[in-house]
Formats: C-alpha cells, structure tokens, sequence
C-alpha cells in the first residue's frame, strides 16, 4: 500500500511541478519544452530512485546469517 501511495504523491508531483513550469516560464514553444522534458525526466529519476531503494529492502543481496547463540 505505501509502495502505491507514494508513487502517487510522485505522480501529483510531477504534475504539479509541469503545471508551475508552463506557467511560469513562457519564453517559447522549444524552451517551454525542454523545461517540461527536465521536468518529467526529474520526477522519473526521483521516483525510481526510491522505488529501487524501498524495493530493495524487501530482499536484500546480502542475507545476514545469525550464529545459533544469538
């Protein structure tokens, strides 16, 4: 549920930061572009960093091996 809720709060971001990007700078047709590309590209980056971190934690690489005293 959190993995889900999360990537929606990215989704609303993204969105939102676009919206705010297209309104504030009105320089042109080619840079308006290239701010909304920066923009979705960022949020993208973002969101799959934390997805590939939260993920990881479900199954780590490295399996820690407890003795049998502890």
């Amino acid at each position: 549920m959190a993995f889900w809720m999360t990537t929606l709060i990215f989704v609303l971001v993204g969105v939102f930061a676009s919206l705010v990007v297209r309104l504030c700078c009105n320089r042109g047709p080619s840079v308006n572009l290239l701010h909304l590309t920066l923009v979705i590209t960022a949020t993208i980056c973002c969101w799959m960093m934390w997805a590939i971190v939260y993920l990881a934690q479900f199954k780590p690489l490295i399996v820690p091996i407890l003795n049998e005293g502890e």
